[in-house]
């Protein structure tokens, strides 16, 4: 299948791209700490996202909102009156695309409630997503469409600050959900009526949930293909090859989620009881998966990893810098949630999570190795230890935990997401002429991944935004509508 997307966040970001900044409003300004027209970053160390080696000593000049040139720092040419800033000792990479990054927050939900709620994140996320190095991203279902659509073009408009949002429609969720958020398809004629409505809404991708039938998703995939539009899936009901054979486009969660390796697996029915208890007999260099994963990438079908939402349940694994940081922006009571939450799973003497991480990992691996498409995303919800932003710095630490160089994993974050989106000729790796999108590291994440936190400043479109400042701002604001 060949794969051409457009969508409405791409004609917004082209559009921020031919032309200069907007006219920022006083949320947007009161973040920026570098504005001026040219800047001359020099001395960086550049990971360029294309997964080659670093590059030491190198000067990038940042005019018009586009990266005008990268090259070693000795001999450079700045233009007159460029601001020039000293970052030895520095790292330049890509802006990070992140892939299932939503916009609410699970750890505050109503669980005694029928059906349950989770809560809009419209202020505190985009903040956070833009101060940790996310300057495009896609939500990958939403529980709050509008609120979604409406918050891209603030941001579009220099309004509000964040990063560029490719906003995914509501779920496409068959009979038996447990969100109240989330409307249950009848048939697949309202499955195309469904897609068709979201998509002339302005949404710029689909996703399916647990629940949905075969039909339901053929239908949707096929009318989501007919508006250039792409669709993904957190399936359980329809298993991977089933939905390949559909032409889905991607799928989330790597592996841990698939039913393919059920027993007794029935046609459009959620396996009761999970899939983690096979999920943890599959060898990856065992047939039946090597076949899968040869049929998905024949079908041309990504795959999202989101290690840090499964690494919440995993005994006895350190706590992250990046997820301890995050968790001070948590409101009180949204913290206490999530402790008492984790508490509960890390006592569970059933608990396998640690081997679940540990063997999604190595299929994730696998999956790369034999030519197919990775793509990455923290995945916000679980427990609520999984935070915007910190989250998408803390499943590129874990790429690198699952075998991945830094620089494959910075590939994985970045260039092969701008590349799914159809976005890679602006964005997605360090090019004259692309967008600068690009994050400022006081670090070697090449040397030592767990640097690539120390984010100091954000460009987006050419213009530099204080991460610490951002992140200042929703302190004890998640959880929080």
């Amino acid at each position: 299948m060949l794969r051409i997307i457009t969508f409405v966040g791409t004609l917004l970001i082209a559009a921020a791209a031919q032309a200069q900044s907007p006219a920022f409003g006083p949320q947007v300004r009161e973040f920026i700490v570098e504005g001026e027209p040219v800047i001359a970053l020099t001395h960086v160390r550049v990971m360029d996202g294309t997964g080659a080696l670093a590059r030491e000593d190198q000067t990038v000049v940042i005019s018009g909102g586009k990266i005008a040139a990268i090259g070693p720092a000795a001999g450079a040419q700045i233009p007159a009156g460029a601001k020039i800033l000293d970052r030895s000792g520095y790292t330049v990479i890509p802006g990070l695309v992140g892939m299932h990054d939503h916009l609410f927050y699970t750890a505050s939900v109503h669980r005694d409630n029928p059906g349950a709620l989770v809560v809009q994140e419209s202020f505190s996320f985009p903040r956070l997503y833009l101060a940790l190095g996310v300057t495009t991203m896609r939500t990958t279902g939403s529980n709050e469409p509008y609120a979604d659509l409406y918050l891209q073009r603030h941001i579009e408009d220099g309004r509000v600050v964040g990063p560029h949002i490719n906003v995914t429609a509501p779920y496409l969720e068959g009979a038996g959900t447990q969100f109240a958020q989330m409307h249950e398809l009848k048939d697949p004629n309202e499955a195309r009526e469904f897609v068709d409505f979201w998509a002339d809404e302005g949404a710029g991708s689909f996703k399916a949930y647990m629940h949905i039938t075969r039909a339901e998703l053929g239908a949707a995939i096929a009318e989501a293909h007919k508006h250039r539009l792409t669709l993904t899936g957190h399936l359980c009901s329809v298993t991977f090859r089933e939905a390949a054979e559909l032409g889905i486009d991607d799928l989330e969660h790597g592996f841990i989620v698939a039913t393919d390796f059920t027993p007794d697996k029935q046609p459009d029915v959620c396996p009761p009881g999970g899939t983690q208890k096979y999920f943890l007999q599959v060898d990856a260099q065992s047939a039946p998966f090597q076949d899968l994963i040869r049929f998905l990438i024949s079908h041309h079908v990504a795959i999202t990893s989101t290690l840090p939402v499964f690494e919440l349940s995993a005994p006895g694994r350190p706590a992250p810098a990046s997820m301890t940081r995050g968790l001070d922006t948590l409101a009180d009571f949204a913290r206490l949630n999530y402790l008492t939450l984790r508490a509960a799973s890390h006592s569970n003497p059933n608990n396998h999570g640690a081997e679940a991480l540990k063997k999604e990992m190595e299929l994730e691996r696998a999956f790369a190795a034999a030519g197919g498409m990775l793509l990455a995303g923290p995945d916000p919800t679980g427990s609520g230890g999984v935070v915007a932003g910190f989250g998408d710095l803390r499943e590129v630490e874990l790429l690198v935990e699952a075998g991945f160089s830094s620089a494959e994993a910075i590939h994985i974050a970045t260039s092969n997401g701008a590349q799914f989106l159809g976005l890679l000729d602006r964005i997605g790796t360090l090019a004259p002429g692309k967008n600068a999108d690009l994050v400022l590291i006081h670090g070697d994440p090449s040397k030592d991944i767990a640097e690539i936190e120390r984010v100091e400043t954000v460009f987006k479109d050419g213009v530099g935004y204080d991460s610490a400042k951002l992140i200042e701002s929703v302190r004890g604001q998640v959880g929080i509508r």
